[in-house]
């Protein structure tokens, strides 16, 4: 087509924006991971806030900003305490566990498990990890963690065994899936105190020398334990739990083409950033929230809620500039591109795209693209030789992008989560820069049709001053895993 006279450049950049999203013969490319949807639900989605995509598309960060953003964090004045190791002397039977739930959830799972055990002074049979129900993902735990690492790391705190020996070679998952067994507490409360797994699961352990928790995610409190149990949580998580080698080894490939695309055979300093965009079908569902995709998406939304989560997950009173307000919406792919841009990104910043399903596809996530035209991620980075062992199984994928994400220079998550969470733990365990967004007031800032770039970027600089990694310590009843201080680390 030819150009019209009288067209302004700015007219021509807001047609190359939007030209992607709805002709780009890469609508499903595989760097969105996405998928056809199961309700054909959408129009290519379009950017919603042209006002700021413009001029952030042609924005240059100020030097001093810049150089601020990538520096490294300042000591804090803390550092991981010792744990002096506490072997039992004799153990009171075998526990088992069986944790549900994504990578994330499955990790914080198996260090209260550790805890639990060392409450008990029991033996510890590795983990079972039950099927992933939306990602139908069935890794085991010696698919994803290096066993031996774990047993030696953890054996001057308790012992660990693989599997139970012959005479209770019938407690098994599948026992305990077809009736009622003594042997298996269902029981378990959120958050439950020490002294309920004294009361309630030693006599079974006393009793038949093996006890079976299901369900166990989140079953341990984070308040009120001996400060012992709390430090061997933290050693599980931050130095027990490692990849298996092919995890690690694919995650150092990725990490070095990071940091240096231009000699994939060396390491080199170059920086790069983590994004995690949880923005998959799930996450908008769940939140209730206007995306842009008309009533044709929320129709289909609310269709999905009921058909995945049957009625227990309905839609919320609140309206969608209500919900804005509060900071309860999920960051758009378009949006965290602007917050990145506002707070001194580059559009030549090296960005590693950590998700699983981008819900909206390519079109989604067109904008982001445009502001960070180096954005990268498993496919793009590594062969599909390289990704064989990996392929199509979505805890060990995760486990890929956790590799990479801990060994960022910055973290970004576009909104809170169990990743989220995770790495605001390990990275703050290692004093590394971790992002987190302010969401209710960019809720606010992206409700507001009429702000200009400079004002909007203004006010995002100021309110994301001490939310770059900067130390907090632990609340009441806040995971240690999220937040180690001063559970896991001491003054320095």
């Amino acid at each position: 087509m030819r150009k019209k006279e009288g067209w302004c450049p700015a007219m021509a950049g807001l047609i190359g924006v939007l030209f992607p999203v709805i002709f780009s013969p890469d609508l499903f490319n595989p760097l969105s991971r996405s998928s056809p949807s199961l309700f054909s639900e959408w129009n290519a989605p379009q950017p919603k806030h042209w006002r700021l995509l413009l001029p952030a598309l042609h924005s240059q960060p100020a030097f001093k900003r810049h150089l601020e953003l990538w520096s490294p964090l300042p000591d804090q004045g803390w550092k991981p305490c010792q744990h002096p190791p506490s072997l039992p002397y004799k153990s009171q039977g075998y526990l088992q566990v069986f944790l549900d739930g994504g990578l994330n959830q499955q990790r914080m799972g198996i260090c209260d498990a550790v805890a639990v055990a060392k409450i008990l002074n029991a033996t510890l049979v590795i983990p079972h990890l039950e099927i992933n129900p939306v990602w139908q993902d069935s890794s085991s735990f010696e698919q994803l963690f290096d066993v031996d690492h774990f047993i030696t790391s953890l054996g001057g705190d308790i012992s660990v065994v693989t599997e139970p020996p012959s005479e209770y070679a019938w407690s098994t998952r599948e026992y305990y899936g077809t009736g009622i067994r003594e042997t298996r507490i269902k029981t378990a409360p959120v958050h439950a105190s020490s002294d309920w797994y004294l009361e309630n699961v030693l006599p079974v352990l006393q009793r038949y020398g093996i006890a079976a928790i299901s369900p166990f995610s989140h079953r341990l409190a984070f308040d009120n334990m001996p400060k012992s149990i709390q430090r061997l949580r933290c050693k599980v998580n931050f130095d027990a739990l490692v990849f298996v080698p092919h995890i690690r080894a694919l995650g150092d490939t990725l990490v070095n083409r990071l940091r240096d695309p231009g000699n994939l055979a060396r390491q080199s300093t170059g920086n790069y950033a983590v994004l995690h965009l949880r923005f998959d079908k799930d996450m908008a569902a769940h939140s209730a929230c206007d995306f842009g995709g008309g009533r044709a998406e929320k129709l289909a939304l609310a269709k999905y809620r009921q058909v995945i989560w049957q009625g227990r997950v309905m839609k919320t009173q609140f309206s969608n500039e209500e919900l804005r307000n509060q900071g309860r919406c999920p960051l758009t792919p378009e949006e965290i591109g602007l917050l990145l841009i506002a707070l001194g990104f580059s559009n030549n910043t090296r960005l590693y795209l950590a998700s699983h399903k981008v819900y909206g596809g390519e079109a989604r996530i067109s904008a982001l693209r445009k502001l960070f035209p180096r954005m990268e991620d498993k496919r793009s980075l590594a062969t599909s030789e390289e990704r064989g062992k990996v392929e199509g199984k979505a805890s060990l994928l995760a486990a890929v992008d956790y590799h990479v994400s801990v060994h960022s220079d910055i973290f970004i998550s576009a909104s809170p989560g169990n990743m989220h969470n995770a790495m605001l733990g390990h990275r703050a365990y290692k004093n590394m820069k971790t992002l987190r967004p302010n969401m209710a007031l960019l809720g606010q800032l992206f409700l507001n049709k009429s702000l200009e770039w400079p004002e909007f970027q203004s006010a995002v600089v100021a309110a994301h001053k001490n939310r770059l990694g900067q130390f907090r310590v632990r609340k009441e009843k806040q995971s240690i895993y999220t937040y180690p201080i001063p559970d896991c680390m001491c003054r320095t």
